[in-house]
């Protein structure tokens, strides 16, 4: 398991009391507002942070990534990014910051090379450094060179997961937003390449300390690899702790318990 991180480092990203609301197509006297999704939510990541975000469905694991990449915005409260308001920056700028990869992988109609290519161009890097920056992920989690000219059509829902996961890779962000990336791959394969994919970052990037949140069911693979943990509970924070002071087993325990209930 990862140590905490520094206590002395400012936070990449801090929210201050955020709530997001889901809207009613029809408002009633009763509910004007709708219903809470995310309630009040306080938390920083750190640099170099490695946080697994859990509960049970309908807690609101994926919206609160959606916030942070900015596909939504709160209903109220601040989120700040290097202690810039998020308002205040660019959305193209955050978003080559603060990188989002969905369960369901979009590779735009492109080749596997095009679609890993495409984000660093939009970044006007040299076709030299894509090429070196492509080619370390590709090594390094030993994706062979036949998917390169190949599309989404020709590729399994996990390949597909895996070529999204790389395209985040190659831009280098400070934060990765990890929204269950590899869930139609087997355990151990899961567990291979978060192994690969953490010392890859540490490796490649040592000054950047890209924090990474990570999205997951698989508590038993992803705990090895989190210094901290988010647990939600209907749109709330029930728990933000190290790993080191989580009790993981009855975690594991509530989580199943609140499976079968729902």
């Amino acid at each position: 398991m990862l140590e905490d991180a520094p206590e002395k480092l400012s936070p990449l990203l801090k929210l201050e009391q955020v709530s997001l609301w889901a809207k009613l197509k029809a408002p009633s006297p009763k509910n004007m507002m709708g219903y809470p999704i995310l309630q009040n939510i306080s938390w920083e990541i750190f640099p170099g942070d490695r946080t697994i975000v859990v509960g049970k469905s309908g807690s609101g694991k994926t919206s609160l990534l959606r916030l942070l990449n900015r596909l939504e915005d709160p209903s109220s409260g601040k989120i700040y990014l290097n202690n810039q308001e998020y308002p205040g920056i660019p959305i193209v700028e955050l978003r080559r910051q603060v990188v989002l990869v969905a369960q369901e992988p979009k590779l735009l109609g492109m080749t596997v090379r095009e679609s890993l290519a495409y984000p660093l161009l939009l970044r006007n890097i040299s076709q030299g450094e894509i090429e070196e920056r492509i080619g370390y992920w590709r090594e390094r989690l030993k994706i062979p060179q036949t998917w390169m000219g190949m599309t989404e059509l020709q590729l399994s829902l996990g390949q597909q997961q895996l070529v999204a996961l790389v395209r985040a890779l190659v831009t280098r962000p400070k934060i990765l937003l990890l929204d269950q990336p590899i869930s139609a791959l087997d355990p151990v394969e899961t567990s291979w390449l978060l192994e690969r994919i953490i010392e890859g970052i540490s490796d490649l990037c040592p000054d950047v300390k890209t924090a990474v949140l990570m999205v997951t069911y698989q508590i038993n693979i992803f705990q090895e690899f989190s210094n901290r943990l988010l647990h939600l509970e209907q749109g709330q924070i029930v728990t933000n702790l190290a790993s080191s002071q989580v009790e993981w087993d009855a975690l594991k325990t509530s989580l199943i318990t609140a499976a079968e209930e729902w």
